[in-house]
C-alpha cells in the first residue's frame, strides 16, 4: 500500500562558498569546476586546469568579488534561496516538506534527501531552480540528485525531477511583476536581458536534429519542437515572452550572454560587448535583468550591478539599473507552489 506521508519538495540550487575567504572560495571553485558537466574535458586535463590554474589564480580575485556583495546573513544566493524555501513551506502547508540542496557547497543535496526521508515523505519532487536547460546547471543538478537518490536504496521514496520553465506562465508573470514597476520608476531607454553564457558545444549537443543550432543567424528567432531543448533558444523565448507580457517595444529590448570562461567559443552576443554598442547608439539609461537566475547572486549583484555598471559609465552611459531576480517575491512563491501542486 502506498504511503500517505507528505510530499517532499527538494529545491536545487547551484551553490555558494561558505564565506568570502579565499580558502572557502578556492574549495568551492574546485568542487564546482571539477564537475565534468561544467568543464567537459578529459579528467586529467580538467584536473590540471582546475587545480593548477583556475583555483589557485582565480580564487583570490573571486574572493574579493564575493566580499563586495556578502550580506550579514551570508551569500545573496543562499539568503534568497532559504527565503524561498521558508516561504514555500508556509504557502504549501502541512502536506509538504520543503528542503534546499546545493549542487556544490552547503546545504548539501544528500543532507536534504536524508531529511526528507526521515520525515517519511511519500515521494520526492526535485525542482532544479534553473529556468533554462543547460548541462552545466539543470543537467548536473538533476544527474546528481538521481545518483544520490539511487544510493539511498530501494526503500527510498520515489523521485521525480521537474524540467525547465523558461516560458511557463507563472515564471513569466513573476519576472514581469518584478520588472514592470522598476521600468516605470527608472524610465530606461533600453532593456537588456542578460543570461548566463554556455559553450557553443553544449548547445550543439542538445540539438537532436543535428542541423538546427547555429544553422542560421535567426535559428533562435522562433521557439518550436526543433529547438525546444536548446538553452539559447529558451533564453530568447523568455525575452520575447516577458516583452510581450509587459507590452515593451521590441526595438528597445536586447538579449545577451555573460560570464564566459576560457577560450572556447561561447554563445553570443556577449553582454560586455553589447554595452558599448548600446552606448554608441545613444542609449543613456539602461535596465538590465538576468532571468537565468531566480535568486540574486555573484553573477547578478557583482557582475552586472557593479562591474557592468562601471563599464556602462565608462562608455558614457548615464545610469544602469539592475533589476532584481524573482528571489522570494510572493508572486513567484505562489507560482512555484502552483507548479508543485500540479506536479
Amino acid at each position: 500500500m502506498a504511503s500517505q506521508g507528505p510530499t517532499g519538495i527538494l529545491l536545487l540550487q547551484l551553490g555558494t562558498p561558505d564565506s568570502p575567504a579565499t580558502g572557502d572560495v578556492r574549495r568551492y571553485l574546485r568542487e564546482f569546476l571539477s564537475d565534468p558537466l561544467v568543464i567537459d574535458l578529459p579528467a586529467p586535463a580538467r584536473w590540471l586546469l582546475v587545480n593548477g590554474i583556475i583555483a589557485p589564480f582565480r580564487a583570490p580575485k573571486s574572493a574579493v568579488q564575493y566580499a563586495s556583495i556578502w550580506l550579514d546573513e551570508g551569500s545573496p544566493l543562499l539568503v534568497h534561496s532559504k527565503a524561498l524555501r521558508d516561504a514555500l513551506r508556509s504557502e504549501l502547508g502541512d502536506g509538504y516538506r520543503v528542503e534546499l540542496g546545493m549542487r556544490y557547497g552547503r546545504p548539501r543535496i544528500q543532507e536534504a534527501l536524508a531529511s526528507l526521508a526521515a520525515a517519511s515523505v511519500s515521494r520526492i519532487v526535485a525542482v532544479p531552480l534553473f529556468p533554462h536547460d543547460a548541462q552545466s546547471s539543470s543537467g548536473s543538478a538533476a544527474a546528481r540528485v538521481r545518483e544520490l537518490h539511487q544510493a539511498m536504496g530501494p526503500a527510498a521514496p520515489p523521485l521525480d525531477v521537474l524540467g525547465s520553465f523558461a516560458v511557463e506562465d507563472g515564471f513569466i508573470r513573476s519576472v514581469s511583476h518584478v520588472l514592470g514597476p522598476r521600468l516605470e520608476a527608472f524610465g530606461p531607454d533600453h532593456v537588456l536581458f542578460s543570461y548566463h553564457g554556455v559553450p557553443e558545444r553544449h548547445v550543439r549537443r542538445a540539438d537532436t536534429t543535428g542541423a538546427q543550432c547555429f544553422a542560421s543567424d535567426d535559428c533562435c528567432a522562433a521557439f518550436s519542437e526543433k529547438n525546444a531543448g536548446c538553452y539559447r533558444a529558451q533564453c530568447y523565448a523568455t525575452t520575447r515572452a516577458v516583452t510581450e507580457q509587459l507590452g515593451l517595444d521590441a526595438a528597445q529590448v536586447s538579449t545577451s550572454f555573460q560570464s564566459r570562461l576560457g577560450r572556447d567559443p561561447w554563445i553570443q552576443p556577449f553582454t560586455d560587448f553589447v554595452l558599448p554598442e548600446l552606448a554608441e547608439t545613444g542609449v543613456k539609461r539602461l535596465a538590465v535583468l538576468c532571468p537565468t537566475f531566480v535568486a540574486d547572486c555573484l553573477e547578478t549583484v557583482e557582475e552586472i550591478g557593479i562591474r557592468a555598471r562601471e563599464q556602462w559609465a565608462a562608455c558614457g552611459g548615464e545610469a544602469l539599473e539592475l533589476v532584481p531576480c524573482v528571489n522570494a517575491e510572493p508572486v513567484w512563491v505562489e507560482a512555484l507552489a502552483t507548479r508543485l501542486r500540479s506536479a
